[in-house]
């Protein structure tokens, strides 16, 4: 079979003009890719690197600079190559060093059929034994690998690798028995790899994302570091469908998303082995589960593990700040916060114990000086008219005297100010019997939004019933915060929490988003503790490619259809059983009749038109629902779009409706548009049901 090709390839070039036999004897040295290996089950995985990063680590290959420790950083800065060990590790979190390889021979395993990557030293051996039998024609050359298995090549597109001869033994086996033959391939582009698309060097934005209960994230068991990993990926991906535009004039590059772990510390406590000791011995796995697990939740209403969980999340959350910083001195971006389930709960907690910067506060008081300080002064001197001291208004007006300063006063401040002691006791009874009424909620006596007839007791403050606990200071303050299938709503309540002023605001973060899957079972609302006297719909968030799913059109058309066919079916009824109990009226009177019967006709064509119009004024009026100042004035509450599947079952699909935030393409997409909001930066195309 090998003859005829050898026989064409043996024959001398005649001249340089002859390029068949020019082309087929002419070597061109191979192109190598650099891949790691990832072992997930004592299984390996070798997973090759991106073009640009392969390219950036070749180039610091053949600068000769390997032999020094050279550091290269790969996948977006997230992990470090040292090329001297030919080692990759993760920067920002704990995780097992992977082994690295520049590659350019491959085998195809035994048991998943992918090609994994020769070592070094073999390739160069394939590839020396490759380019001789390429410029001396000479074929079917055999090499032994270090594991004394047999390469040959046959040709340039066939070259097999054979396991190695079995020896006699016990079970007689022989030569003949040897298993299929390993097909070789060489260069990356043979082996048909998945090679990813690179990330842009330039981040926007830093997101932080904070796990729920447990080590496992998702349905599939894996840990937070690989579902922000899916959760990045799909950003990128939603980047490039979604804000074209803004990609291609190089406004903007990428959002990072970096993993905050606080399980690990928590059970390294020694809390497990305490839990060991009291552990029943029956249904093992079920308990060892709900130790893992479910006694997080516990864990947190614990004081001493709250205060391990919180000073983990905060210091970790700066620690990365501070690192990230290091990294990317040219960062100017700002920094959000995102948290899944008991997560959410946890930075809640610790944005409303935030500080806020004195001189901040100042800044925003004087900034509206117009409204909020003449306001003031305006609340002031109602008090006093109200306490009949208006001949001291002008008093109170040239000491630039606000409703807050009012209410600081002390007997020493107003004998200052001249104002007699009858006076003085009516304003001090005034303010101590304001502060006993106020006390409870957050319209407190030194609040400027608080009213005079003490409406805002009926508030609680959003610390109520909170683990006691010394909540630590943020290095930053978060720009948004995004919580994803969040219990909020239902540790507020049952901390004591009945109703949310509309003019709180987290100290130091003015956005906040609470999204969820209509099934999640660990979800719960927050608008109706802001609005609790007004029934209306979560936001529904827009399907990624701009409508709404099939199946929720479906179900809307055919409820909206049922409505017109109830209304026009009693309709009909009214006006038949109405001519039927009518009284014979005279012919003399039939236009006055007619009359009536149109009117009575318009009545009832009335509901007719009023399901037809309801959805879409609805829709307005839900966008524009005043929900409070948490989020800035905008909404707070999004419901996901189920899927047609699950829409089957909601119970069989709960758990996964608690899980599916890390892959929803929804999801992310609302993340990257309010960030990206907050650089003037929108998408390409609004979608339809948006904001």
């Amino acid at each position: 079979i090998m003859s005829a090709p050898q026989q064409q390839q043996a024959q001398p070039p005649a001249a340089p003009e002859a390029a068949e036999p020019d082309a087929t004897n002419r070597y061109e040295a191979v192109v190598p890719h650099w891949f790691y290996c990832k072992v997930t089950d004592s299984r390996e995985r070798w997973i090759p690197f991106s073009t640009q990063d392969s390219e950036r680590l070749e180039e610091a290959h053949g600068s000769g600079r390997d032999k020094e420790d050279l550091v290269v950083p790969t996948s977006g800065g997230r992990y470090d190559v040292h090329l001297k060990k030919r080692q990759r590790v993760a920067v920002y979190w704990e995780e097992e060093v992977s082994e690295v390889r520049r590659c350019t021979w491959f085998y195809k395993g035994d048991k998943d059929n992918k090609y994994i990557p020769y070592s070094e030293t073999f390739s160069k051996e394939l590839e020396e034994a490759y380019m001789i039998a390429v410029t001396l024609d000479e074929w079917k050359k055999k090499l032994e690998s270090p594991s004394r298995e047999i390469i040959i090549l046959h040709n340039p597109k066939l070259m097999v690798h054979y396991h190695p001869v079995a020896t006699s033994d016990d079970w007689g086996s022989t030569p003949t028995e040897q298993g299929r033959p390993r097909t070789v391939k060489r260069g990356v582009e043979n082996i048909a790899a998945e090679i990813p698309n690179g990330e842009p060097l330039q981040i926007d934005h830093l997101v932080f994302v904070v796990h729920g209960i447990g080590p496992a994230c998702d349905i599939r068991f894996r840990s937070i570091i690989q579902c922000v990993n899916d959760f990045r990926n799909v950003s990128l991906s939603m980047l490039q469908a979604h804000f074209k535009k803004a990609q291609e004039q190089q406004q903007i590059g990428r959002v990072e998303f970096l993993p905050v772990n606080w399980h690990s510390s928590l059970h390294s406590t020694g809390v497990d082995v305490d839990l060991e000791r009291i552990t029943l011995p029956s249904i093992n796995r079920l308990r060892h589960f709900i130790n893992d697990t479910i006694l997080d939740v516990f864990f947190y209403n614990s004081s001493t593990y709250c205060q391990t969980i919180v000073d983990t999340v905060a210091s970790e959350m700066n620690r990365l700040y501070q690192l990230f910083l290091q990294r990317n001195p040219l960062f100017k971006g700002g920094v959000s916060i995102a948290g899944h389930s008991l997560g959410s709960l946890i930075l809640f907690d610790l944005l409303t114990n935030q500080k806020a910067a004195p001189e901040e506060d100042e800044h925003s008081k004087e900034g509206s000086r117009t409204t909020s300080s003449n306001k003031g002064i305006e609340e002031v001197t109602e008090i006093l008219t109200k306490l009949e001291l208006s001949e001291y208004c002008d008093v109170f007006e040239k000491e630039k005297m606000d409703r807050q300063a009012l209410f600081l006063c002390t007997e020493e401040n107003l004998k200052e100010m001249g104002i007699p002691l009858g006076p003085r006791m009516k304003i001090l009874h005034y303010i101590s019997s304001k502060t006993e009424m106020q006390v409870s909620g957050p319209g407190s006596p030194s609040d400027p939004d608080s009213t005079d007839d003490g409406k805002n007791c009926q508030y609680r403050d959003v610390g109520l019933g909170q683990v006691s606990a010394n909540y630590p200071q943020l290095n930053y303050k978060p720009t948004i915060f995004f919580a994803f299938g969040s219990p909020i709503g239902m540790f507020l309540t049952v901390r004591g929490v009945k109703r949310i002023n509309p003019n709180y605001s987290l100290p130091t973060c003015k956005g906040f988003f609470n999204i969820f899957h209509p099934f999640d079972p660990v979800a719960y609302r927050i608008e109706p503790m802001i609005v609790p006297d007004l029934e209306f719909e979560p936001m529904l968030l827009p399907h990624h490619k701009g409508r709404k799913r099939m199946h929720l059109e479906l179900k809307e058309g055919l409820t909206r259809m049922s409505v017109d066919l109830k209304n026009n079916l009693l309709g009909s009824l009214r006006v038949a059983w109405q001519s039927f109990t009518r009284a014979p009226l005279p012919a003399v009177e039939a236009a006055s009749t007619d009359t009536e019967a149109e009117a009575e006709a318009g009545t009832e064509k009335q509901p007719e038109t009023k399901p037809d119009e309801s959805p879409t004024a609805v829709k307005e009026e839900a966008s524009l629902i005043n929900v409070g100042r948490l989020n800035g004035g905008n909404r707070i509450d999004y419901v996901l779009q189920e899927k047609p599947i699950e829409s089957f079952n909601e119970y069989l699909f709960a758990l996964q409706g608690h899980l599916c935030y890390w892959e929803s393409e929804d999801t992310v997409l609302l993340v990257l548009k309010e960030i990206y909001q907050t650089q003037g930066i929108t998408l390409d195309q609004p979608l339809p049901g948006s904001q």
